[in-house]
C-alpha cells in the first residue's frame, strides 16, 4: 500500500492506507486536544484565530497561530521534498522516509513527556502539526490526491457531492468509480472517528496521557514493515518461479538435444 504508485495503485491500496493513516490521525487529534486544548491535525481553526488576532492588532498574540500554520506547511513541504529528492532511487521506498520521521516524532513526544515537564506546550503542538503535515503530504502524493487523512472538512464536502451525484446516474457513466470514492471517504471518516475514540480512551481511561501517541507510531511502523516484508516476499516468490521456469526449460532443451 506504501509502494504502489500511479496506474498500479488500486482502490484496495488506497483503502488500506486510508484506514491506517486516518486512524493514527484520529489518535493524534484527540490526544493533542486533550493535552493542550489545541487542534494538532489541521490548521483551519488556527488560521481563523490568527486572522482574528491580526484584525484586533494583537500581532504578537497571533504569532503563535502563525507558527502552528507554518509548522503544518513545513511538514508538508519536507515530506514532498524528501519524496522528490529520493524518487530516482529504485531500491528505496521513498514514502517510508516521511513515515519514519512521523513515527520518531510521535515516539519522542510520548517518551519525553514521562521524564520532562512540558514548559513549552506550543513547541509540542508545532511538532505534532509538523508530523501531520508530513502525513497529509505523502498520502496525498501516493494516492494521487485521492486520500487525505488529517482533517474532515473537505472529506464531508466531497462525500456530499458524490452522494448527490448518485441521484443523477444518467449524467455519471462511471457509477462504479463514484461508489468507490464514496466507500473510500466513508472509511476515512469512520476510522478517523475510531482513532479519536481510541485516543480518548487510552489518554483518559487508561491514563497513558501523551504516551498514547506511541500507539499511533507503532501502528504506522507495523504497517510500514508489513508492507515492505510483503513486497520482498512477493519479489522472492517471483524470482523463485522464474528460476524454476528457466531450469525447466534447460532440462527440456537438454532432453530434446539428447533425443536428436
Amino acid at each position: 500500500m506504501f509502494r504502489h504508485q500511479g496506474k498500479s495503485r488500486t482502490l484496495t491500496h488506497n483503502l488500506r492506507i486510508a484506514i491506517i493513516l486516518s486512524f493514527v490521525a484520529g489518535i493524534v487529534n484527540v490526544t493533542g486536544f486533550l493535552a493542550f486544548k489545541q487542534l494538532t491535525t489541521n490548521v483551519t481553526g488556527h488560521f481563523a484565530l490568527f486572522i482574528d488576532d491580526v484584525a484586533n492588532f494583537e500581532f504578537w498574540k497571533g504569532t503563535i497561530y502563525f507558527l502552528y500554520i507554518f509548522s503544518f506547511l513545513f511538514g508538508s513541504f519536507s515530506s514532498s521534498f524528501l519524496i522528490e529528492k529520493y524518487r530516482e532511487n529504485k531500491r528505496l521506498n521513498v514514502f517510508a522516509l516521511p513515515t519514519i520521521i512521523e513515527c520518531l516524532i510521535l515516539i519522542t513526544v510520548g517518551i519525553l513527556s514521562n521524564f520532562v515537564a512540558i514548559k513549552y506546550p506550543d513547541l509540542i503542538i508545532c511538532t505534532l502539526l509538523f508530523a501531520m503535515g508530513l502525513q497529509n503530504s505523502f498520502v496525498t502524493k501516493i494516492s494521487n490526491a485521492v486520500v487525505r487523512t488529517t482533517h474532515l472538512t473537505g472529506l464531508f464536502t466531497d462525500l456530499g457531492i458524490d452522494i448527490s451525484q448518485l441521484f443523477f446516474a444518467k449524467y455519471n457513466p462511471k457509477k462504479e468509480k463514484l461508489k468507490s470514492n464514496i466507500k473510500l471517504r466513508i472509511y476515512i471518516i469512520l476510522f478517523f472517528f475510531a482513532g479519536g475514540l481510541a485516543g480518548g480512551f487510552f489518554y483518559s481511561k487508561v491514563n497513558l496521557k501523551l504516551n498514547t501517541l506511541i500507539i499511533g507510531a507503532f501502528i504506522l511502523l507495523i504497517s510500514l514493515f508489513y508492507d515492505d516484508f510483503r513486497y520482498k516476499l512477493i519479489k522472492t516468490r517471483r524470482k523463485y518461479h522464474q528460476k524454476k521456469k528457466k531450469s525447466f526449460k534447460k532440462k527440456n532443451n537438454g532432453l530434446t538435444f539428447a533425443k536428436l
